[in-house]
C-alpha cells in the first residue's frame, strides 16, 4: 500500500542546546526585509512565498546571541543566500557557473559598481558584504570568501546534476550537499566578532565537530523540506530520494534510515565534544564560543524548519508535536 502520511523522526529529541532567539529579531528583520525586497529580485508570488520563509527567524535563532549589528548580517546574510538559492535552483549549468562568477567579484570588490543590467544577485552580493565587512573580523572575512566560494562551486555541481537528471549515491551527494547546503560560510558569521588563529581552526576536533554539525543541518533540512520538494518534482538534491534510490526503499524506510543515520551523529558529535582541547588565555573562550554557535546551529535550523511555511505551510506547529505530515501530490509540470 502506498504510503500516504510521512513519519519524520524526532532527531533532536537527545540534544542539549535548546532554541534561542536573539531579542533584536524584530528590527533586523525590518530592516534587512525592506533592503532585501528593494532589488526586485522576485515577482508578487515569488516575494510572497519568499517573505513566508522568514529567513531573518532563521539567523535570528542561528545568532542568538550577536549584537544588534551582528544580527543584521546574520538576517542579510540569510535573504542573500536563500535568494541565490531559489535563483540558482532554476538554472541551467552554464547560467550557474556566470552567477558564481558574478557573486565572487563582488564580495572580492564590494566597494565597485557593479556593470549596468546585470544579475541582480551581484548588486546583492556587493550590498551584504560592504555593510558586514565594517562588523566581521578581517581573519573571519578571510575564512568566509573561502567558504562561500565552496558553497557557490557546489551550487554549479548541483545545476549539472539537475540538467543530467543525476541521481548520486549517499557518500558522494553527501561530498556535495555539505557545500549546497550553505553551513560552511553561515559558521563563519558565529565567529565575525573573533579573531581566532588559523592552527586553531584547523584542529582535528574543531574540524570533526563542525563537520558532524553540517551533516546534522543537512537531515534536518533534507527531512523537512522531502515533501514539497517531491510534489515539485525537484526531489533528485535529497538525501530521502538517494537513499531510496540506493536501497531500494518506500520514502517512509529511507526516513527512518535517516533518523537512524542522525543519531549516530549526535553520538559521535558528544563524544567528539568531550575531547575538546585546552589552548591556553582568551582563545579558549573564543573557540568554545564559536563552537557552541555551531552546535546551536543545528537546533535553530530544525526549529526555523518548522516555524516557517515553506515546508509544511502554516501547519509547521502542529507538524513538529505530531511529527507526522501528510504525503503531497505530484503538481503538474
Amino acid at each position: 500500500m502506498p504510503v500516504q502520511t510521512l513519519l519524520i523522526p524526532d532527531i533532536l529529541r537527545s540534544w542539549p542546546w535548546p532554541r534561542h532567539i536573539n531579542p533584536n529579531y524584530a528590527i533586523c528583520k525590518k530592516g534587512s526585509s525592506t533592503w532585501c525586497e528593494a532589488f526586485n529580485a522576485f515577482d508578487a508570488k515569488g516575494q510572497k512565498a519568499f517573505n513566508l520563509s522568514d529567513f531573518n527567524l532563521l539567523a535570528s535563532l542561528a545568532y542568538p546571541l550577536l549584537d544588534k549589528d551582528g544580527c543584521r548580517v546574520g538576517c542579510n546574510w540569510m535573504n542573500f543566500v536563500f535568494l541565490v538559492d531559489d535563483h540558482t535552483d532554476l538554472s541551467n549549468t552554464e547560467t550557474a557557473r556566470k552567477q558564481r562568477n558574478i557573486l565572487m567579484d563582488a564580495l572580492r570588490n564590494p566597494h565597485t559598481p557593479r556593470p549596468p543590467n546585470e544579475w541582480v544577485g551581484g548588486e546583492v552580493a556587493r550590498q551584504f558584504w560592504e555593510n558586514a565587512i565594517r562588523t566581521v573580523t578581517p581573519s573571519a572575512q578571510r575564512r568566509f570568501l573561502d567558504a562561500f566560494q565552496h558553497f557557490i562551486n557546489s551550487v554549479v555541481q548541483q545545476a549539472a546534476d539537475r540538467e543530467a537528471t543525476y541521481i548520486r549515491d549517499v557518500d558522494s551527494y553527501m561530498l556535495v550537499r555539505r557545500g549546497t547546503i550553505g553551513a560552511k560560510p553561515a559558521f563563519v558569521l558565529c565567529e565575525m566578532h573573533m579573531n581566532i588563529p588559523d592552527d586553531i581552526m584547523e584542529h582535528p576536533v574543531v574540524v570533526r565537530l563542525s563537520e558532524l554539525c553540517i551533516d546534522a543541518i543537512i537531515i534536518s533540512n533534507d527531512l523537512c523540506s522531502y515533501n514539497v520538494e517531491q510534489a515539485r518534482g525537484d526531489d533528485e538534491h535529497n538525501l530521502v530520494t538517494i537513499v531510496m534510490n540506493q536501497y531500494r526503499m518506500d520514502v517512509q524506510d529511507a526516513m527512518n534510515w535517516i533518523g537512524d543515520l542522525h543519531g549516530k551523529i549526535v553520538e559521535e558529535f558528544m563524544e567528539t565534544w568531550r575531547t575538546m582541547p585546552t589552548f591556553g588565555g582568551p582563545v579558549d573562550r573564543e573557540i568554545r564560543t564559536y563552537l557552541d554557535g555551531v552546535a546551536n546551529w543545528v537546533r535553530a535550523n530544525d526549529s526555523w524548519n518548522y516555524e516557517n511555511e515553506r515546508y509544511f505551510g502554516k501547519g509547521g506547529e502542529e507538524g513538529m508535536r505530531k511529527r507526522s505530515v501528510g504525503l503531497l501530490p505530484k503538481r503538474k509540470q
